[in-house]
């Protein structure tokens, strides 16, 4: 068995939403330079440089990526051999208080979601996974409520086909157009239960964006969400979306759940394994 402290669950939750607001993910930052690459639109273009720019300067000057550093949610996968000493909840907690306050990052959580009288740095979201090993892998992912605000979820009859969920899909990001801030990378969950597809969705955005590994299915509602030309920032242009993940689950014979979750071009998570 191998110890883990709460304080180094701390510290390293602290550095990862300093790390996950200050600097784009490389993966994420390629996909906008393809973009701007291929973007023949000049307003597109422009507005494909202007994120560029901003997500450099971020880098350099220690500077929040987005004025909105959204509400954490901390993924952890312990390891069977490990143990760790004291509270974990506490600890996550105290490591998004910590580095929030070390960012000069906007304090964004409210404590009654009803009064919203006072507001403070958290908490987050935790999810808990088991896994092999002794370690401790932990990610971060920073969710801003311009693009939260665009999530949804559709019970679809257990006969519905893939044509139904690809039209789901690009309603959902049709819908969304552009209030949330695209280009975007759009998160599908598809099966479990409700809570299930939506927890599928949002972990979807984790994954690198890697377009010779996308499945067909993937590619297609892609392409179809493209067509939409709504483009980077409401524009127009070639890219409304850089990437579609799709995560699944076995469900009940009796429901199909499809769950949406959209991440603006600031799709922010870093990543720690201790």
């Amino acid at each position: 068995m191998r110890a883990i402290t709460a304080k180094k669950i701390t510290d390293t939750v602290a550095g990862l939403c300093l790390k996950a607001n200050l600097e784009l993910r490389p993966d994420v930052r390629d996909a906008l330079r393809k973009a701007y690459r291929l973007e023949t639109l000049s307003r597109a273009k422009q507005a494909l440089k202007a994120i560029l720019d901003n997500a450099a300067v971020a880098r350099k000057d220690k500077l929040a990526i987005c004025q909105d550093t959204g509400m954490v949610c901390v993924y952890m996968e312990i390891g069977s051999g490990a143990v760790v000493q004291g509270d974990i909840n506490k600890a996550v907690m105290l490591g998004i208080e910590k580095g929030y306050c070390k960012g000069y990052f906007r304090n964004s959580i409210v404590r009654d979601p009803l009064d919203r009288r006072s507001s403070g740095y958290a908490p987050g979201i935790l999810h808990i996974d088991m896994a092999k090993g002794s370690r401790i892998r932990i990610t971060a992912l920073p969710k801003g409520f311009g693009c939260e605000n665009k999530s949804v979820l559709k019970m679809f009859n257990p006969t519905a086909d893939i044509k139904d969920i690809e039209d789901f899909v690009i309603w959902a990001v049709r819908n969304a157009g552009p209030d949330a801030c695209p280009p975007y990378v759009v998160g599908v969950g598809i099966g479990g239960t409700s809570d299930q597809a939506c927890l599928l969705a949002k972990k979807a955005l984790l994954r690198k964006i890697a377009p010779g590994r996308s499945s067909r299915l993937e590619k297609e509602i892609l392409a179809g969400i493209n067509k939409l030309k709504i483009g980077p920032m409401g524009l127009g242009g070639k890219t409304t979306a850089l990437a579609v993940h799709i995560e699944k689950y076995p469900t009940h014979i009796a429901g199909l759940p499809v769950a949406v979750n959209i991440s603006c071009h600031a799709t922010r998570s870093a990543t720690a394994t201790i």
